[in-house]
């Protein structure tokens, strides 16, 4: 049996708007009036402890969040402004939170490999950071997971970070923060991606010769929400004729990469991970890689009622998708399938760089090893799992490029902590100018990305699949 036959096809009633607690309001969250003393009251608080989760009136599931709900509140910062976070945890569980995308110290970063300090079960800490850069950045656990599913990223405890900063974000009737999220994650050794949308690459990186061993157990899912509600329960989306939305994507997933389109409407991209894109497309669909967020304008110019979700039918339906409801449009809601087009990071860029060319290069090859019937999958950066002792280390000021060759079946999200890369060449097509901190390498392909050492300090380098990652996927890239 594959993928597709494991995969639960529910009907589709209303959708759901879910986004409601995620509008920009920081629900839950405690501030400090300003003013406040670094020793009095934290700016945020974040309490780590069970949560459920009501995906439809049929299916409530129970999980770890934040705030008493999952996603976690949306914490909006102001860039450059110190901020303390309480993180209060009542689990049994030792955690951590990573602020995704910042650009802070390593000992607040939150993660294990960089020497951040847990928090305490039943106990609470208290951080103190600067935020940014401006842009859609995100948190969650960081803990490691291994083989068992109610740890780290497999539970609900992620949430948006937006960091504001001194520009005009433009004019919008209506600002969206939606996470795209799988539930109930179960071993399963018939994993079959057909959505991980590179297959049909030029395949760069295909070793002339294949392991033929048997693969061991990946991490699945059927069952699917955007933010806390499955498609068919909850409210829609309402807007009206004329209006324009902003809506910040997320793909929370510990698990899969995913394309989402809106049926009868085109989406503008601006921003990639937080970033500001240096040309703009305006699409029918969007890619976007676990870990990764994607930042689009839609123009609300076709009255009716239609679905935003996954392309991928079978996922739509077991709950990845949410009603866009025009005023005075009652009738079912509708999905058109948007053509079919290679997801193309080079589209967003340039023809030439602003920043300095970099000085040095650094090879990173990606291999599996397959853990056979019963048993999890090895994965080499070089030749070897995690560790990697002193093999990657940075001098401070030097800019490097680092390029990534993906040897096996899977499209990895990359991901570099406390670090942003300028996209340099994806599987042979150069580009410039597209700043991310996230990035998807190809099935069998090749990705080029240039960063500054500008960061001192452990910075982690990890494929963003939790199960990758756990099981050797990652090094640990330090300054001299």
């Amino acid at each position: 049996m594959n993928r597709r036959n494991l995969l639960k096809l529910g009907g589709i009633a209303l959708a759901q708007a879910g986004a409601r607690r995620l509008l920009g309001l920081q629900a839950g969250v405690s501030q400090a009036p300003p003013g406040t003393p670094a020793e009095g009251k934290a700016d945020y608080t974040l309490r780590i402890a069970p949560v459920t989760v009501e995906l439809d009136r049929s299916h409530i599931l129970s999980t770890i969040g934040y705030n008493g709900i999952a996603p976690g509140p949306v914490l909006r910062m102001r860039e450059g402004k110190p901020v303390a976070v309480e993180v209060i945890n009542d689990t049994d569980t030792p955690e951590l939170v990573h602020w995704h995308g910042m650009l802070i110290p390593a000992e607040v970063d939150g993660t294990e490999e960089e020497g951040s300090p847990f928090i305490p079960a039943h106990g609470r800490r208290r951080f103190n950071l600067t935020p940014g850069p401006a842009g859609s950045r995100w948190y969650h656990s960081h803990a490691m997971a291994m083989d068992d599913l109610h740890k780290g990223a497999y539970t609900g405890q992620f949430g948006f970070v937006y960091v504001e900063g001194g520009s005009d974000a433009g004019r919008y009737d209506h600002e969206l923060f939606l996470a795209l999220r799988d539930w109930e994650p179960f071993f399963t050794g018939t994993m079959d991606d057909m959505d991980d949308d590179t297959h049909d690459g030029p395949l760069l990186e295909k070793p002339a010769t294949m392991n033929t061993d048997p693969d061991g157990l990946e991490v699945g899912s059927v069952t699917y929400s955007i933010n806390d509600k499955a498609l068919g329960s909850g409210d829609p989306l309402r807007v009206r004729e004329g209006q324009r939305m902003l809506v910040h994507f997320l793909n929370a997933s510990a698990i899969e990469n995913r394309r989402i389109a809106l049926a009868g409407h085109k989406m503008k991209v601006i921003a990639l991970d937080g970033n500001p894109v240096p040309t703009p497309q305006t699409l029918d669909s969007i890619f976007i890689g676990a870990g990764e967020r994607i930042d689009v304008e839609i123009e609300m110019n076709n009255p009716g009622v239609w679905i935003l979700g996954s392309t991928e039918k079978s996922v739509r339906e077991s709950g990845l998708g949410v009603v866009v409801e025009y005023a005075n449009q009652h009738h079912p809601p509708q999905w058109i399938d948007p053509p079919k087009a290679r997801w193309d990071y080079s589209i967003f860029g340039t023809a030439s760089s602003k920043s300095p060319a970099p000085e040095q290069t650094i090879e990173l090859i990606f291999e599996k090893i397959p853990g056979g019937v019963g048993k999890f999958n090895l994965w080499l950066v070089n030749g070897k799992p995690y560790p990697h002792e002193r093999e990657f280390v940075l001098q401070r000021g030097v800019r490097y490029r680092l390029v990534m060759r993906n040897r096996t079946d899977d499209a990895h999200p990359m991901h570099l902590h406390r670090h942003l890369w300028e996209l340099a060449e994806i599987n042979g097509k150069k580009t410039a100018g597209v700043i991310k901190d996230t990035v998807v390498v190809p099935y069998f392909g090749r990705a080029v990305v240039d960063f500054t050492a500008d960061q001192p300090g452990l910075a982690l380098f990890h494929c963003h699949i939790q199960q990758h990652m756990d099981y050797g996927f990652k090094a640990l890239f330090r300054y001299a």
